[in-house]
Parts: structure tokens; C-alpha cells; sequence
């Protein structure tokens, strides 16, 4: 080969190696990810509920232990797996270390991989429809809860409810507003729609979710709830049967009393009608009428106690379910139960105020709102005392909220559709009443109904 030849192709390989070599250098490898070779963190502090420790002059955050758990001063034997670091404690036990910076961008990509989910929490149990399903865990879930805010909140609560259930009962006593009147309507038919579907749509469905949970195990009796249910619309169906009977032994037992006490009727005392001719007891057919009355607003009021008495079960399960929810959804959470607590006490305060003033004192009704009133923040504060030792999926606890919520289902599925929807649309003045109260009256009653119902998809 000529010398000039060689000497041109020796510069080219040289060249060409060079240019390889600056590319390596600048571009550096592209397959492996530089990473600190972090073997043990230290100076760790709490900041807030949360911990953080040093390595040189970075910041980690440790994931895992807050105020209600064991903090340490350092964690040694750090490692990684896959694309996450971990170091170990003085148990042997791993805890995960974030960058600060990486933390916001962990969270933000569970949220992103969380949201297909539709969750909500219910006597602190988190029940999740769609998404991708986890293995679940029936031990005690440690949460943070901001308790501050829980008894702030408690007194929104009570606020709302008496809003609610008072104002029907001061409008009817302090005003001309009668039974009669058409907002006094608006307020009773929305009030059933609020009630009918608080037994189906929230009570009824809550508890076949509590049946339903994978931590109770598969129920041998599969129809529990249905069965639960239908205990409760007996066991109304028998108290105020019983509670009718009664009343009416004690008006039977004043007649006779009163009949002994009477001396034999004379001619006075007697009328003659004058289509038939036949002779009437005038007294007699007072009395009758008196005590068909008198029973009339007797049923009325038990029916009342029946249908507050099925509230307050519900209402008591709905303050626990409030303050037990995590921090993720207790506020969401909150505002609906604002909603539905209003909604509620709108129905009974309009059932109570329609009671009549003759038979039951103004005392006694306001009596009877500040039980509905106070009820839900009693529950609420009766959550915040265990809040941190109850668990929704303890089997005990799920027997025992699924039972309630059924059985309160079936109270006030039949209070609101017997003594309320049947009363007035098949027995009551809205059977013959005109056209335009007959439609204000179904659109307030579609009106419960849906609001309600749309409530039930978050609580």
C-alpha cells in the first residue's frame, strides 16, 4: 500500500474513534439511571405528623410513621426495590424513603391510578366500585383524622338538623300557616319523598353492602337483609296496631263509665231523623264521634314516634359514619350529610307540626325536634371517642350496623308509604283535591325522591 494511502486511513480510524469517544462522554449511558448510594439516613425529625431524616444534604421523607406512631432517630441497611428505596428499623421492618419533590409526584400518580375508582365510606368501611381490585384487609386501617375539624364540624351538624325540624313546627304554631296551606303541602309530600327513599336508596342499600362485606365471610342465609327489613316493617305494623287497640280499650272502658254513670235516656235526650223516622241517640253518637276523634289524632302521634324513632336509629349510624371516614372523603362526606340531615328533619318537623295543638302541647313537639336535633352529633361524638380503635370490618361491628340499617330501612318504609303516601294520596284530602295542589303536591314528592336518591351516590 503507498505510504500516503496508509497514513490517510491510520487518520480516518483515529478520527472516527475520537468521535465515538466525545459522543460516550457527552451523552453519557442512556440505559442506567444514576442513583445515590444511600446506606443509612439519620438526623430524623418529626415535621408536623410526618418525619423526615438527612442524607448529606438531602431530605427524605419517611413514609409510615405519624404522632400515633414510633418514631426513630435513624433507619440503617437502606435498599431498593425495583425503583423504590427502603431502609430498614430498629424492628426490622422496612420503611420507604421519598425525595422530597417525588412525593407530590407519587401521590399525584395514585390519584391518576385511583381514579377510576367510585369510593365512599360508610360506618369506616371504604367501599370502591370499578377500578383495579386490591386484596382486602380486615385489620384496623390507621388513619390520620383531623379531630379539630370533626368537633368544629359537630356543631354545623347540630345547627343544620335544628334548621330543619324546627321551622316546620314554628311555622305552623307561630304563623296562619294550616295543614292546608300549599307550602305547608310542598313541605309534607317533599318530606315523604326524603323518607321513602332514605329506606330504600341509603338504608336498605348500606346495609346489603355491610352483609355483603368479604370480612363477615359468606353469609349462610343469603336474603339477611331483605329478612332484616321486612322485621322492622312487621315490628311497625305491630306497634301501631297494638298502639291502636290500646286507645281504643281505654275509650271503650270510658264509655262504659260513663254510660253506668248516666241515668236512663228520656225523650230530650233523644231526636228523631227526620228521613227515616228512626229514633237516634243524640249522647251516644257524640261520644262516637268524639272518641273516633280523639283516636284518629292518637294513631297520628304514634305514627309520628314510629316514624322518629326509625330516624334516630338512622341518624345515630350516620353521625359514627361521618367521623370515622378517613380524611380523603370526609369532607365531601360532610356536605352531603348536611344536605341529608336537613332534608330529614324537614319531614319529621312537618309531621310533627301537623300534629294537632289540642292533643299534643308545643312543648312536647319541640321536645321531640331536639331529639332528632341532637342525635346525629351524639353520634358523631361518640365516633370521635373511638376513633381511634374502631374498625368498620370488625365482624361484630358489621352484624351490628348492617342489622340497624335494615331494620331502620323497614321502619321508615313503612311509615313513609302507609301512614304517610297512602294517608294522604289514597285516603287523605289530596285524593279529591283540585288540580293544581294535586300537581304542586306530586312534583314536591318527585322532588324528595330524586334529591335523595341522588344523595345516596356518595353517601
Amino acid at each position: 500500500m503507498h505510504p500516503i494511502v496508509r497514513a490517510l486511513a491510520v487518520a480516518a480510524l483515529f478520527q472516527l474513534a475520537f468521535d465515538v469517544a466525545a459522543q460516550t462522554i457527552t451523552s453519557g449511558p442512556t440505559s442506567t439511571p444514576t442513583a445515590l448510594p444511600i446506606t443509612a439516613v439519620s438526623d430524623c425529625h418529626a415535621d408536623g405528623t410526618e418525619q423526615h431524616c438527612m442524607y448529606g444534604s438531602s431530605t427524605y421523607h419517611i413514609v409510615g410513621p405519624t404522632k400515633t406512631e414510633e418514631m426513630e432517630s435513624q433507619y440503617t441497611d437502606c435498599h431498593i426495590h425495583g425503583s423504590e428505596t427502603f431502609c430498614v428499623n430498629s424492628h426490622g421492618e422496612d420503611v420507604q424513603l421519598l425525595v422530597e419533590g417525588e412525593e407530590e409526584h407519587s401521590e399525584e400518580e395514585q390519584e391518576h391510578e385511583e381514579s377510576g375508582k367510585n369510593c365512599h365510606f360508610h360506618a369506616g368501611v371504604e367501599h370502591c366500585v370499578g377500578g383495579a381490585d386490591e386484596e382486602p384487609t380486615c385489620e384496623l386501617n390507621v388513619r390520620h383524622y383531623n379531630v379539630p375539624l370533626r368537633i368544629g364540624l359537630l356543631f354545623v351538624i347540630l345547627v343544620t338538623s335544628a334548621i330543619g325540624v324546627f321551622s316546620p313546627i314554628l311555622l305552623t304554631s307561630f304563623t296562619r300557616m294550616s295543614q292546608r296551606h300549599i307550602v305547608f303541602v310542598m313541605l309534607k309530600q317533599f318530606g315523604t319523598g326524603v323518607v321513602i327513599s332514605t329506606a330504600f336508596v341509603h338504608l336498605f342499600t348500606h346495609a346489603q353492602l355491610m352483609f355483603a362485606n368479604e370480612c363477615l365471610g359468606e353469609l349462610e342465609y343469603e336474603a339477611a337483609t331483605a329478612a332484616v327489613f321486612m322485621a322492622g316493617l312487621f315490628l311497625s305494623f305491630l306497634v301501631e296496631y297494638l298502639g291502636a287497640r290500646f286507645v281504643l280499650w281505654r275509650q271503650n272502658k270510658a264509655t262504659q263509665s260513663d254510660t253506668e254513670d248516666r241515668s236512663q235516656p228520656t225523650v230530650d235526650a233523644k231526636s228523631i231523623t227526620p228521613d227515616s223516622g228512626e229514633v237516634r241517640d243524640t249522647a251516644r253518637s257524640d261520644d262516637q264521634e268524639t272518641h273516633g276523634y280523639v283516636q284518629s289524632h292518637a294513631d297520628e302521634q304514634l305514627g309520628v314516634m314510629v316514624l322518629e324513632a326509625g330516624v334516630i336509629f338512622h341518624s345515630l349510624l350516620i353521625g359514627l359514619t361521618l367521623v370515622v371516614a378517613g380524611d380523603s372523603f370526609f369532607l365531601t362526606l360532610f356536605a352531603v350529610i348536611v344536605f341529608h340531615q336537613m332534608f330529614e328533619g324537614l319531614a319529621l318537623g312537618t309531621c310533627i307540626g301537623a300534629l294537632s295543638s289540642a292533643h299534643v302541647t308545643f312543648a312536647k313537639k319541640m321536645l321531640m325536634a331536639a331529639v332528632f336535633a341532637i342525635i346525629t352529633p351524639l353520634g358523631m361524638a361518640i365516633g370521635i371517642g373511638v376513633l381511634n380503635n374502631f374498625n368498620g370490618n370488625d365482624k361484630s361491628t358489621i352484624i351490628a350496623i348492617g342489622t340497624l340499617d335494615a331494620l331502620s330501612a323497614g321502619i321508615l318504609a313503612w311509615v313513609g308509604l302507609v301512614e304517610m303516601l297512602a294517608k294522604d294520596w289514597m285516603h287523605g284530602p289530596l285524593r279529591i283535591s283540585k288540580l293544581p295542589r294535586t300537581v304542586v303536591a306530586m312534583v314536591s314528592l318527585v322532588a324528595g325522591l330524586v334529591l335523595m336518591s341522588l344523595l345516596g351516590k356518595w353517601a
